[in-house]
C-alpha cells in the first residue's frame, strides 16, 4: 500500500493541488498523495476517522458514531455525525448557491471544461492500480464482497470519469433552437441546473453510486450536499479528498455524516430544489411526500428473471443465475430475487447446477459475506413463512453460515433459493410475502407452462418497484411478448440475459414511475440533473407603417 502524506486541513488552490499531484505522482511511483487512511491497517487498535465538509472546510462533530467491522465486530472506524444543531453550517452553504446554479449556457461556462479536466484527471488516477486496489480494499473493509466484485465497481467509476473528460461535459448543455414566426424570432431550449440539491445514496456501492450520481450533480451546474450511509461514507471521504486533488473547488460539494432523522431535518429546513434518493421504497415514499414530489428516485427492486421456451448453453445460464441471485451475497437492488423457469428448463440440470455453483461461495474470499440490512433470525423466519406455502420446498441453502465472527447485528446465511408453485405466488394470501425484497443473497425459484406465460405477466403487473429484469431467450416472439408487457427500466434480452453487472455505457434506473432517476449516461445526468429552459429570442424588426390594433 502507500503512506499517509496529506493532512486533513483545507485543500489549497487548484493549480497548487495540481501541481502537488504531479509532483507526488512522478516522485513516489504514483502513490495516492489524498489519502488519510490505510484500508488494511485500520482496526480496533487503529480505527479511522470520517469528517463532514461544509463550506470548503473539513470538519468534525459533537457526536461521533463508532462503525463495527462487518467481519469481526470491531469497533473500527469513528465517524463524526452531525446531529440537528449542527445542521447551520449545512443550510447556509446550500442557500449561498442560487436557483440559476454555480454554472449554467449563459454563467460560468469555463466550469463546463474545469470538469471534464477533473474528470480526465480522476479517471487517469482510478486506473493507476495502486490507487484502484486503495479504493477496492477500503470498499471491501466496510461492505464485504470479492475482490474482483470491488475491483469492478472502481473500475466503472474510472470508465464513467473517462467518458465526461473533455469536451464532453459541456456537451451534457448541448442546446436546440426552432424558427420563430416571424424575422428575428427564434425559441432555444436549454438544460438548466436547479442550484442548491441533495444526494443520498446506500451502502451497498460505497464508491459507484455516490461518484456517478455526485458528478452528474456537479457536470450540470448544481451544488450538492452528499450523504452516504455512515457505514461506509468513509469510501467516498477518501474520494472527495482524491477529486480535491484533481482540481475540484472545495466549496463545491458539502459532506454530510448523520442519521436519517437529521438528514430530514436538514432537506426541510435547506430545501434543495432537487434530491436524488437511492435506497428503500418505504423511504423513498416517506420523502416524496416530505419534499412535495421535488425529487428522483432509484428506490429497491424486486426483480425478475424469466428462462424461455428454449433451451440453450445450460453451463453458462446457471452461472449467470448464480452471480446475479448471490454475488456482493444478493446486496445488490439488481439482484435477481425471482426466476421463472419455463418447463422446458425446470426439466433439465439448471437447479442442481444453480446449486453446484452457490456452494462454492465461502466467507474466505467473501464470494458470500454478511448481509448489513437483515439479521440471520430476519432472514430465517422469511424462509420458515416461505415454507408454510403448500408445495413450496428448499432448493438449497437455508442455513446459517458457520465458522464466523460476524456480529449479531448483521446477518449471515448460505446462498439460499426457495421454490414456491406459480400457482400459489399468484394468490393474494401469499403475493406480498413471496415479493417481499430480502436485501441478501435469497431468491425464490418457480416454474411455469408455456400456457402460463400470461400468467406470469400479470404477477410482474402487480409488482410496484421496476428496476432490473431479464429474459433469457433468443426467441423473437417471446422476447417480444414479454418486453411488451412489462415495464422494468433496465431490462436484458436475450441468452446472455442478466439482472446485475451494469457498466457505465447504458442507463441503469427503474421505469413507470415519473420520479425514476438513471445513472451513468448523458441521458440520465440530464433527466435527473437538470430541467428545461426555453428562452424565445425576439428582436424584430417591428414592421414598417405598425399601428396599435383593437384590443381582443
Amino acid at each position: 500500500m502507500f503512506k499517509i502524506v496529506a493532512s486533513r486541513a483545507r485543500a489549497s488552490t487548484p493549480h497548487a493541488r495540481n501541481a502537488l499531484l504531479s509532483y507526488n505522482v512522478s516522485r513516489s511511483g504514483h502513490a495516492l498523495s489524498s489519502a488519510t487512511v490505510e484500508a488494511e491497517e485500520i482496526s480496533g487498535s487503529r480505527p479511522a476517522e470520517v469528517l463532514n465538509l461544509v463550506q470548503g472546510k473539513w470538519v468534525g462533530a459533537s457526536k461521533w458514531n463508532t462503525i463495527v467491522d462487518p467481519l469481526n465486530g470491531d469497533p473500527f472506524i469513528k465517524v463524526g455525525e452531525v446531529d440537528e444543531t449542527g445542521l447551520q453550517p449545512f443550510v447556509e452553504s446550500l442557500a449561498s448557491c442560487p436557483k440559476h446554479g454555480l454554472h449554467n449556457p449563459f454563467k460560468a461556462p469555463e466550469r463546463y471544461l474545469m470538469f471534464g479536466d477533473i474528470s480526465a484527471k480522476a479517471a487517469h488516477m482510478l486506473s493507476l492500480p495502486k490507487v484502484s486496489d486503495f479504493f477496492a480494499r477500503l470498499i471491501q473493509r466496510v461492505s464485504p464482497k470479492s475482490y474482483h466484485q470491488a475491483c469492478a465497481e472502481v473500475y466503472v467509476t474510472q470508465k464513467f470519469l473517462e467518458n465526461f473528460c473533455g469536451d464532453q461535459v459541456r456537451f451534457l448543455a448541448r442546446s436546440f433552437g426552432v424558427p420563430g414566426n416571424h424575422l428575428g424570432q427564434q425559441s432555444h431550449g436549454f438544460r438548466w441546473p436547479y442550484g442548491p440539491v441533495a444526494i443520498i445514496t446506500p451502502f451497498n456501492f460505497p464508491l459507484e453510486i455516490p461518484v456517478l450520481q455526485l458528478m452528474g450533480a456537479l457536470y450540470m451546474g448544481n451544488k450538492p450536499v452528499l450523504k452516504v450511509d455512515s457505514k461506509v461514507s468513509i469510501v467516498m471521504e477518501q474520494m472527495l479528498r482524491l477529486l480535491h486533488t484533481c482540481g475540484l473547488p472545495v466549496e463545491d460539494v458539502d459532506f454530510i455524516n448523520c442519521d436519517g432523522k437529521t438528514m430530514n431535518k436538514l432537506l426541510q429546513e435547506a430545501n434543495p430544489r432537487m434530491t436524488l434518493f437511492t435506497g428503500s421504497s418505504r423511504v423513498a415514499e416517506k420523502l416524496a411526500v416530505d419534499l412535495k414530489g421535488r425529487i428522483k428516485l432509484e428506490d429497491a427492486g424486486f426483480d425478475w428473471k424469466i428462462l424461455g421456451p428454449d433451451v440453450d448453453q445450460e453451463d453458462y445460464v446457471a452461472w449467470v443465475c448464480d452471480q446475479d441471485a448471490y454475488a456482493c451475497s444478493g446486496q445488490k437492488c439488481s439482484a435477481q430475487s425471482l426466476l421463472f423457469m419455463h418447463e422446458n428448463w425446470a426439466s433439465t440440470s439448471l437447479v442442481s447446477k444453480l446449486k453446484g455453483l452457490a456452494e462454492r461461495r465461502k466467507l474466505e474470499d467473501l464470494t458470500i459475506g454478511p448481509v448489513l440490512t437483515f439479521t440471520t433470525e430476519s432472514m430465517m423466519d422469511h424462509m420458515k413463512q416461505l415454507l408454510e406455502i403448500p408445495g413450496s420446498k428448499l432448493l438449497f441453502g437455508g442455513k446459517p453460515l458457520e465458522g464466523h465472527s460476524i456480529p449479531p447485528i448483521y446477518g449471515a446465511i448460505k446462498p439460499t433459493a426457495i421454490y414456491v408453485p406459480l400457482e400459489e405466488i399468484v394468490k393474494d394470501k401469499n403475493y406480498e410475502l413471496v415479493t417481499k425484497e430480502i436485501f441478501g443473497p435469497f431468491q425464490i425459484i418457480t416454474d411455469y407452462k408455456s400456457s402460463q406465460l400470461p400468467t406470469v405477466l400479470d404477477t410482474l403487473e402487480k409488482m410496484h418497484a421496476h428496476l432490473t429484469a431479464a429474459v433469457v431467450s433468443n426467441d423473437p416472439l417471446f422476447l417480444q411478448e414479454v418486453i411488451g408487457r412489462s415495464v422494468n427500466g433496465t431490462t436484458y434480452a436475450g441468452l446472455r440475459a442478466r439482472t446485475t453487472g451494469a457498466p457505465q455505457n447504458h442507463w441503469f434506473g427503474p421505469s413507470g414511475d415519473p420520479r425514476g432517476a438513471g445513472i451513468g449516461t448523458p441521458e440520465a445526468i440530464k433527466l435527473v440533473w437538470s430541467c428545461h429552459r426555453e428562452v424565445i429570442y425576439d428582436y424584430g424588426p417591428v414592421p414598417n407603417r405598425w399601428e396599435i390594433p383593437p384590443s381582443t
